[in-house]
């Protein structure tokens, strides 16, 4: 067998490239280097987990070599998994990313725990449930919630005309694009209400603390989505006195916190006229991620 002119060669199995793929990302000090092995074969292969296993012993073909050494050469320079292959799962849903995209993750899924469990305290009769996602990137919390409460209709907005085009996009693959509509603007200033709930992965990183978040977050994720403001607390300034005018009484508004943010955060809301009734969620990390108030009737 002819090697190629790559970090793998045809003389590679399945499960042998798979494993020098781990030792390499492992190397380079990639946190999970076996699961983005894994990840990364399936994707340059065309195999979920289980053709993986079934197929193990097989060898790889040139154009699958080819391809699976261009896949690590972007891991070991630190692009994350979720770019390589432009999608990733959250609330158990497929999402598609672009560049104006974060990549969802694991602790956002805490601010869909919370607003679903204010949600469905409540009752609503006579008319369907209205929900609105500021600075709604991929879609994915507004989606997730759609997917959760099936009478409900969302509007998710972004300043971004490629992250609406990627959430449309997303809402459409999910089977959701009948009851979601998508609006270029600041926070809420475009949107009428009332809502029942209004939720927000804001950007709240403050400006100075940009350039030292690892590689994978700086230089891949858009800084429109990251950057708060000097102080880390600008968009909140700006969404929580929208939001509040835009809820019904009774209804409620959650938005992701930054670590240490969430009291800051309690206090802008009680300004905003809204009463905070409860704790903040925390993710699995123990940091209170998730931060609720409610606009009480008058």
């Amino acid at each position: 067998m002819v090697p190629l002119a790559t970090g793998f060669d045809s003389g590679h199995s399945i499960e042998s490239a798979r494993r020098a793929l781990a030792a390499r990302l492992q190397s380079a000090g990639i946190e999970e280097p076996s699961l983005d092995a894994r990840l990364l074969v399936g994707a340059a292969l065309g195999l979920d987990l289980t053709g993986l296993i079934t197929q193990a012993a097989r060898y790889l073909a040139p154009e699958e070599a080819i391809r699976l050494e261009a896949y690590a050469q972007r891991r070991l320079a630190h692009e994350p998994v979720a770019r390589i292959l432009g999608m990733r799962e959250f609330w158990g849903l497929p999402f598609r990313l672009s560049e104006a995209t974060l990549v969802p993750r694991p602790d956002t899924e805490t601010v869909v725990e919370l607003a679903l469990e204010i949600f469905r305290e409540r009752t609503i009769t006579g008319r369907r449930p209205r929900i609105a996602d500021i600075g709604t990137g991929s879609g994915a919390i507004l989606l997730a919630l759609l997917h959760e409460i099936p009478e409900a209709f969302g509007v998710g907005t972004d300043l971004s005309l490629t992250a609406l085009g990627t959430a449309r996009g997303n809402a459409a693959a999910l089977g959701l694009a009948g009851r979601a509509a998508f609006v270029a603007c600041s926070y809420a200033s475009a949107l009428q209400g009332p809502f029942d709930l209004i939720v927000s992965n804001p950007p709240y990183i403050p400006a100075g603390e940009i350039p030292k978040l690892s590689i994978e977050v700086r230089e891949h994720d858009p800084h429109l989505a990251l950057d708060g403001g000097n102080d880390g607390y600008d968009a909140y300034r700006a969404l929580i006195p929208q939001a509040a005018e835009r809820l019904v009484p009774g209804g409620a508004l959650v938005v992701e916190a930054g670590q240490g943010q969430a009291a800051d955060i309690e206090t802008l809301m009680t300004a905003a006229a809204l009463t905070v009734d409860r704790p903040p969620r925390s993710d699995l990390g123990g940091i209170p991620r998730a931060v609720s108030a409610r606009k009480m009737p008058p």
